[in-house]
């Protein structure tokens, strides 16, 4: 796994984390791209990368134990962490947030997942329903979707206005420091899911009548308006790619990489996360 993100200085900040060397997630990549280049494309060939099934399993149970050990840190030391999942349509964020959680204290780490807003929240400062699921001392809250529902679908399908778009884009920034100042510590992931991956998930989804329930009239729209989402999610990098709250983008075209990837490098949060936000 490589992370790119320098300072001014030139320094390689993926220096100042632990380091695994497991030979058996040696080749799952994750990558960071700088600000000043908002339209993250996925590593090319990761779905030709397999992993045998006895080592994922093995790698992933010694991941799980990993994060039990990251949930008892973070009730110890009383920290506030908040880990936002976010990308395609079909691209895995659930598969890897069901991993993520198997083996924690639901009374500390919870998922939220919030559905559409009703017609009083739309009324609302556009935070204001998020703000009362944010954790407290001891606690992490997985966002399955979140604020940035705005910069995606609600941009892509026409549920908000332009007016309320640019002021999302302005005012996330500041939000999420805010979040920071106040001692809780913001992970941000987005799961990139080719074309043609998404189509064979999709249709997969549609042949199996236990899964037909995932699919909706939005994710058959994503599929129709692939360039729009495209579109939108470079712009909402461009601006909402903070130092204080970075993107780390996740290729999901590989099921089993991504879940590797995205747990193996959460626990590299924990020794960061001793010394507070910056």
């Amino acid at each position: 796994m490589s992370k790119k993100d320098k300072g001014k200085g030139g320094k390689n900040k993926a220096t100042e984390e632990p380091k695994d060397s497991s030979p058996e997630t040696e080749k799952v990549e994750l990558r960071r791209e700088a600000e000043n280049k908002p339209s993250l494309e996925p590593l090319q060939n990761i779905k030709a990368i397999t992993v045998d099934k006895k080592i994922y399993t093995s790698e992933l149970r010694r991941l799980q134990v990993e994060l039990v050990k990251l949930q008892e840190w973070i009730r110890i030391k009383g920290l506030k962490v908040v880990v936002i999942f976010e990308g395609r349509d079909a691209a895995g964020k659930g598969g890897v947030i069901k991993r993520i959680t198997e083996g924690l204290n639901p009374r500390i780490c919870r998922i939220v997942a919030l559905p559409a807003p009703t017609e009083r929240e739309k009324t609302q400062w556009y935070f204001q329903r998020y703000v009362p699921h944010l954790p407290a001392a001891g606690e992490m809250v997985l966002f399955d979707r979140s604020w940035y529902n705005r910069a995606g679908v609600e941009r892509v399908m026409g549920f908000c206005t332009d007016e309320e778009h640019a002021e999302f884009l302005r005012s996330v920034p500041e939000f999420e420091r805010m979040l920071v100042r106040a001692e809780i510590i913001l992970i941000k992931y987005w799961f990139s899911v080719s074309d043609k991956e998404q189509e064979t998930r999709f249709q997969a989804r549609i042949a199996d009548p236990t899964k037909r329930w995932k699919l909706s009239p939005m994710d058959m729209q994503s599929r129709a308006r692939w360039v729009e989402y495209s579109k939108a999610k470079d712009e909402m990098f461009a601006y909402t790619d903070i130092k204080q709250a970075p993107w780390y983008v996740v290729n999901a075209d590989n099921k089993q990489c991504a879940r590797l990837n995205c747990i193996r490098h959460r626990p590299g949060k924990r020794r960061k996360a001793t010394s507070g936000p910056r």
